[in-house]
């Protein structure tokens, strides 16, 4: 008997593979699936089988993939997103374009959101997509086109390249700064210092930003949000000091909206990056919002490194 075309697996494993992969856990891909842990099991199990490689190394929180399994999911999660894609605009019954992009909300509503009148204008058939992620530890970048990200670079998988640095400095409102004229650094562990609940390692605390301006000692006054927008809508208020980035709280600045308040100024430990599936190619809407963000960045870059330069 003549073998199917494309010697593919049993599809329905495949999509078995991919939810339960999606998620580390069979008991969420129950839940997506509405079919029982142990028809889950056998799917993989038979996966595995065919295959003749372990895809998930089973542990008591869950299940995580193996390096074959994170090989065979980045390929199964571009494909089906590509699918969905299709599908979307069949059904649509028109020629629209999506592309989907992901960031923070700080970026997205701060940086990105504010530039794309521009795009719209030169491109009105694409339709963009944006996804806030806050937590890249369960994030897949597999499932979408683009994404701006913070950090140093040479994530696993992903294709990522340069848009621009960071420096960060201490903001609040103009009048907090007026109560405060003539503050130094030093005078910081005295204020009220807004701070943020973080899980990114690459983000900066107030006890990182006292030490690169050579205070030890830690702030005696903190208060805590959960979102950098909650933080600045609170500094903006007059309750404290936050740490602005320089690339989102630039134009607030310019606007009067915050300043910056002592002379402490310094590089965040790395810099923005757009970056792409390496297993994903773009299609040509992407190619367009690709190109359209590295145009944006280099404007970007051209204001300076930090207020004042």
């Amino acid at each position: 008997m003549a073998r199917p075309y494309y010697d593919l697996p049993s599809l329905t494993a495949l999509s078995v593979f991919e939810v339960t992969a999606r998620h580390s856990s069979l008991k969420a891909a129950t839940a997506e699936l509405n079919v029982t842990s142990g028809a889950i099991s056998r799917q993989i199990k038979a996966l595995e089988a065919e295959l003749g490689v372990p895809l998930f190394l089973r542990t008591g929180r869950g299940v995580t993939l193996t390096p074959a399994g994170e090989e065979l999911y980045a390929t199964l999660a571009a494909g089906f997103s590509r699918f969905a894609d299709v599908t979307r605009n069949l059904k649509q019954g028109c020629n629209c374009r999506n592309v989907t992009i992901a960031s923070t909300d700080t970026t997205a509503s701060m940086w990105l959101v504010p530039r794309m009148p521009d795009f719209w204008q030169r491109h009105p058939d694409i339709m963009i997509d944006h996804q806030l992620v806050e937590n890249s530890v369960t994030f897949r970048p597999e499932v979408l086109d683009l994404r701006i990200r913070h950090g140093l670079g040479g994530w696993l998988n992903e294709v990522a390249e340069p848009l621009f640095d960071e420096w960060l400095y201490p903001v609040c409102s103009p009048d907090f700064a007026q109560r405060h004229a003539g503050a130094q650094v030093g005078d910081l562990l005295d204020l009220p210092l807004i701070d943020i609940d973080w899980v990114a390692p690459d983000w900066v605390t107030w006890v990182e930003a006292l030490l690169q301006g050579g205070v030890r000692d830690h702030a005696r006054q903190s208060r805590r949000f959960g979102k950098f927008s909650l933080a600045l809508q609170a500094a903006t208020a007059g309750q404290g000091v936050v740490l602005g980035w320089h690339r989102m709280v630039a134009p607030m600045v310019e606007r009067g909206e915050l300043v910056r308040l002592t002379d402490l100024i310094f590089p965040a430990p790395g810099r923005y990056w757009l970056t792409r599936s390496q297993s994903r190619p773009l299609s040509p809407a992407a190619e367009a919002l690709h190109g359209w963000i590295l145009e944006q960045a280099a404007v970007e870059r051209s204001r300076g490194s930090w207020v004042g330069s």
